[in-house]
């Protein structure tokens, strides 16, 4: 019997614990592919045997494909252009994690140990739902959302693409996050947040635009 396969692109730290979440999910042959290549050649135990480039021309080897990138755009970039060249792109998510059936849970998503995710909430494009997360009902998260470690958002919160809300950081009820938003550690988000602003603290508050001149 052929070997459950996957592609993993991006040679991080996040990839290590997607290459993980891969054997989890019972994928027996696992495979990196990585821009630092031919420079960086392994990630642990792990093989690197090619660039995005070499990715594309391979995709047919295997029997699934994800992003390990952490950074939110690139990872979007990089699912967007798999996505058009018809790659097998899956979502995986850990034995310990909570998904409800009644949400829906974008391709190249990933739901860490113990995360949860609440009925009837819906994630779009490769979101990471990291440790201990939790997503509760009727959330609707745009493409390449990254939820760190023990953050939580209550129920109803709309947030664009690209938002990043970091490690222990929680919201209220039906709040809206802009895109490109990113949200500090142990912030409490209690009123909406514009697009592409930093924001911090108890309240969060903005304290800077990210959006580039142009």
């Amino acid at each position: 019997m052929t070997a459950k396969s996957i592609a993993i692109l991006g040679a991080s730290g996040h990839g290590k614990v997607l290459a993980e979440l891969a054997e989890l999910n019972g994928y027996q042959r696992i495979e990196f592919y990585d821009d630092a290549w031919p420079v960086k050649c392994q990630l642990e135990h792990w093989l690197i045997i090619g660039d995005t480039n070499d990715l594309f021309v391979n995709l047919a080897d295997y029997d699934a494909c994800i992003v390990a990138i952490g950074n939110n755009s690139i990872r979007l970039n990089k699912l967007e252009l798999l996505r058009d060249k018809q790659a097998p792109l899956v979502s995986l998510i850990h034995p310990s994690a909570i998904v409800s059936s009644y949400c829906q849970l974008g391709l190249g998503s990933v739901v860490m140990a113990n995360a949860v995710i609440n009925p009837f909430s819906q994630l779009g494009l490769g979101c990471i739902v990291n440790t201990g997360s939790v997503v509760e009902h009727d959330c609707v998260l745009g493409d390449a959302v990254h939820l760190s470690p023990n953050a939580a958002l209550a129920g109803g919160c709309q947030l664009g693409d690209c938002v990043w809300m970091g490690i222990g950081s929680v919201t209220k009820q039906l709040i809206s996050i802009g895109t490109g938003t990113t949200i500090g550690a142990g912030s409490v988000v209690i009123n909406d947040i514009a697009n592409n602003c930093i924001a911090m603290g108890t309240p969060a508050k903005s304290l800077k635009s990210t959006a580039i001149d142009s």
